[in-house]
């Protein structure tokens, strides 16, 4: 698999045009913030972006950010703007043909984004083994990815990386695509499906509890799009399975808890990160208006108070009382094409 991969992207793309699907190319809407940035990035590494989602979680001012499978480096050169000169990027990916364009521009983007020095360096290696490109436990603040997990045989390993490299209450920010039921091992060894995101795209449910089992108790479900198949062979071998592209994040928190447990806790949001002056989006459940005290389990009062989001809050209750499970908090498909609940609103609060 790692050499279909590596073809596929290496040799058979040379832009996003190429795809058969929009898999790999489903954005969604841009915040304006961002548009400034994407318009410094050189043109070559726009052409040959192959995301699946937009992988910019909010306050990232001066932390060291890790890209698994970063390509051509569209999202590390959009994110070393986000951490400014005193952050760091590094870039991680398998196709040699693709870090060559990354690197090409380095000093482009040094020169375009005005620092003294680059920020933003490119490792070739595996993202199952990132220990082999030296980078050590608790090393780094935010990992993201975008639409390459599901190209990786062994995802489990990614996930134990993951966990090991972040630092406590660090996050794993990551968009992918995933089905509505597993693939058949006769799709998943197809190399046009598995080049175009498809063939390796895990089950929703395996997906989640393959996260706990690596130490990510709590998986946040940030937003998803159905993955629309333009090829009409493809579609017909497909079938009746369900694509969606859909954005995670995943917290190193060790005190989690299984399910969303009611301490009868709030919290209010001060609107002091930047570019999030009125609304602060923990997840596709949580958005919290600045101001407006929002009921919160005692996992969301953890992703808010342990981590680098804290001075952003205030806080109230504690673990002291329960008062059983949220309302809501049950099974079933994630996915779905409504808006995020405000808070204070119809499906506001936890869960």
């Amino acid at each position: 698999m790692q050499e279909i991969v590596q073809k596929y992207y290496g040799e058979t793309l040379t832009s996003s045009t190429d795809l058969q699907t929009n898999a790999c190319c489903t954005d969604g809407v841009l915040p304006e913030y961002v548009k400034p940035l994407l318009a410094k990035v050189h043109s070559e590494v726009l052409n040959r972006y192959y995301g699946c989602g937009l992988v910019l979680p909010q306050l990232l001012d001066g932390l060291t950010v890790l890209d698994l499978g970063c390509g051509v480096g569209r999202d590390v050169y959009v994110l070393s703007q986000l951490v400014g000169e005193q952050g760091q990027v590094i870039g991680v990916d398998m196709t040699k043909e693709q870090l060559a364009v990354a690197r090409r521009y380095e000093d482009y983007h040094r020169q375009a984004f005005g620092y003294a020095k680059s920020n933003a360096r490119f490792l070739h290696g595996d993202i199952e083994r990132l220990h082999e490109l030296e980078l050590v436990d608790a090393s780094i603040d935010v990992i993201v990815s975008n639409c390459v997990i599901n190209l990786v045989p062994d995802k489990a390993a990614v996930l134990r990386e993951a966990w090991r490299v972040l630092k406590s209450g660090g996050e794993l920010y990551f968009s992918d695509v995933y089905s509505d039921r597993r693939i058949p091992a006769v799709l998943a060894r197809d190399p046009v499906l598995y080049g175009e995101c498809l063939g390796g795209a895990l089950y929703w449910n395996d997906f989640l509890q393959l996260a706990r089992r690596c130490g990510f108790i709590d998986p946040r479900l940030m937003d998803d799009q159905p993955v629309t198949i333009g090829n009409a062979q493809l579609a017909e071998r497909t079938g009746n399975i369900r694509f969606y592209s859909a954005t995670y994040r995943l917290f190193k928190l060790d005190n989690l808890e299984p399910a969303c447990e009611d301490h009868g806790q709030s919290a209010v949001y001060r609107g002091t990160i930047p570019h999030h002056p009125h609304l602060f989006i923990l997840d596709k459940h949580h958005a919290i208006e600045a101001g407006r005290q929002f009921p919160v389990c005692g996992n969301t009062l953890r992703m808010l108070h342990d981590t680098r989001f804290r001075e952003h809050f205030d806080f109230y209750g504690n673990f002291d009382r329960h008062f059983g499970i949220f309302p809501g908090c049950g099974m079933g498909l994630p996915f779905d094409d409504g808006a995020i609940a405000i808070s204070g609103k119809a499906g506001g609060g936890c869960c």
